[in-house]
């Protein structure tokens, strides 16, 4: 690792350790008292020895800890060994990375250094980290890493050539106005101001002015989620390449992920009801190795996909992640997915007989099948659009309680890996389930049999770049890169394929 990865990994306890030592100190001068009365004088060798003492151990422990981590590539597996009492080895099979990020955050990039992240098919457990590394070599051993799980073939002649960074494509930016236009316009925007509304109203009637405090912890709670959201979205870019799909992204600490072709499990396209005021919309997606977004921000921006986009970008987006639309007309059927309403695009909604157990979205839930992915779309006013390649099912289950047995209907769920995206199909017909259950079971054995390697680079189909984006999904592949649907590439892990 680099030299300096000591103080940017440690600089945080070097500081805890200075505080902790020289509270007094500081409080102090802060408060314009003398430093060198009282028993202080008397207490300051000590604390200077016993700071200077933590301070040469955690300054020890670092340089320790970066002189023994060392890594290594090589016969298909990627090795790092770390410890100095304690030693460790995490080696991972390229032909198995999911994505890999460079992470920059601010210390590093005053540093010029990055942490290079990549991730396997375990949920996140086994992310192997190299921090910190220069950002040119950081680059070069990302494309090195992904060209040779790539299963491209090197040179016998120079075996330690590095591999070439492959080219990339811009497919869309999210303009900064747009991202706070979407912040403010955001679900915790919307209760907040009911709150305090609510707030307003009941100071007015019970003439307590207590009310008001309550909405000192809601808006500093809601000033942390917009500053993280803006911190995680700022100068969202996302490009296409031969590796993957790259999406760079970040003001503060800046972070480009490379998430390589067919290793997104599902994805959903979201519509909170104030963005229908723009057309905006957002992308998440499992990947399997991030393991599920909860109130963790980095974990939350990795899996975003798009954090807002207009119709024309969600349409791009879909078009990288599932080239061959599998259906004739793929504009009409996502279209219905997106907005449609009854039987739109195809979709086989909640039979009428349910409609109290869903009086306003019940003409919207419901699912379509092409030949490449299952479509499921939910909600009335925050509309859903789950979309799951075949290959990527690895169970099906049916659940029914009373009430919905007593209407004829059933729920169908679908399970990939963890993530944000549960792809849940609510209040189907108890017949139309049952069906759809035999058919997306036949549709994924199929579609893992025709998988035939690891080595995405081998099923890549190189194809012209798209300039602009298309303002509707096309039934040829609208990125620089295709799978196409007789091949497609081989599920996140083994356990996938053990179909319920």
């Amino acid at each position: 690792m680099h030299p300096a990865s000591p103080f940017v990994r440690g600089w945080v306890a070097l500081a805890a350790i200075g505080f902790f030592f020289g509270r007094d100190f500081f409080e102090r001068m802060l408060q314009g008292r003398p430093v060198l009365e009282d028993d202080f004088a008397g207490r300051i060798p000590w604390l200077l020895a016993g700071g200077g003492t933590v301070l040469l151990i955690a300054v020890l422990g670092f340089i320790l800890t970066w002189y023994f981590t060392r890594y290594q590539v090589a016969g298909g597996y990627v090795r790092v060994n770390t410890g100095f009492l304690f030693r460790q080895q995490r080696q991972a099979r390229l032909d198995r990375v999911q994505a890999i990020d460079i992470v920059q955050p601010l210390l590093a990039r005053i540093f010029g250094l990055a942490e290079l992240k990549f991730e396997v098919a375990d949920a996140g457990e086994s992310a192997v980290r190299l921090a910190y590394l220069r950002m040119d070599e950081a680059r070069q051993l990302r494309a090195t890493i992904l060209a040779r799980a790539a299963g491209v073939v090197q040179d016998p002649a120079r075996p330690e050539e590095a591999a070439p960074e492959a080219p990339e494509y811009p497919v869309l930016s999210v303009p900064p106005s747009r991202l706070v236009g979407s912040l403010l316009l955001s679900e915790q925007s919307f209760f907040v101001v009911l709150g305090g509304v609510a707030s307003v109203i009941l100071s007015a009637v019970t003439e307590n002015r207590g009310f008001y405090f309550y909405l000192i912890p809601a808006a500093l709670g809601l000033a942390a989620t917009y500053w993280s959201s803006f911190n995680k979205g700022y100068n969202f870019t996302a490009a296409i390449s031969p590796d993957g799909i790259r999406l760079r992204y970040g003001l503060l600490d800046t972070q480009a992920q490379t998430l390589p072709p067919g290793r997104i499990q599902a994805l959903r396209v979201a519509q909170p009801p104030l963005w229908r005021i723009f057309g905006w919309y957002r992308i998440q997606v499992n990947v399997a190795g991030y393991g599920a977004a909860g109130s963790n921000g980095e974990a939350a921006s990795r899996t975003t996909l798009l954090p807002v986009g207009k119709l024309a970008d969600v349409m791009s987006m879909l078009s990288l992640v599932l080239p061959d639309p599998g259906t004739p007309e793929p504009g009409r059927v996502f279209g219905a997915g997106l907005s449609g309403l009854d039987s739109d695009g195809g979709f086989i909604t909640t039979p009428r007989r349910a409609r109290l157990l869903a009086p306003l979205g019940w003409r919207r839930n419901g699912f379509a099948a092409t030949a490449t992915a299952l479509l499921i779309r939910s909600g009335r006013w925050w509309r859903q659009l789950v979309v799951v390649p075949h290959q990527r099912t690895q169970s099906i289950a049916l659940h029914q309680g009373p009430l919905a047995r007593r209407f004829g209907v059933v729920d169908l769920v679908l399970h990939t890996t963890a993530g944000p995206v549960s792809p849940r199909l609510i209040q189907a017909g108890t017949d139309e389930a049952r069906t759809l259950f035999d058919e997306q079971s036949a549709r994924a054995r199929l579609a893992r049999k025709r998988q035939t390697t690891e080595h995405w680079l081998a099923q890549v189909v190189p194809a012209a770049p798209v300039a602009e984006p298309v303002p509707e999904l096309v039934a040829e592949p609208a990125a620089p890169v295709a799978v196409p649907a007789e091949t497609p590439t081989e599920p996140a892990n083994k356990e996938g394929q053990q179909h319920g």
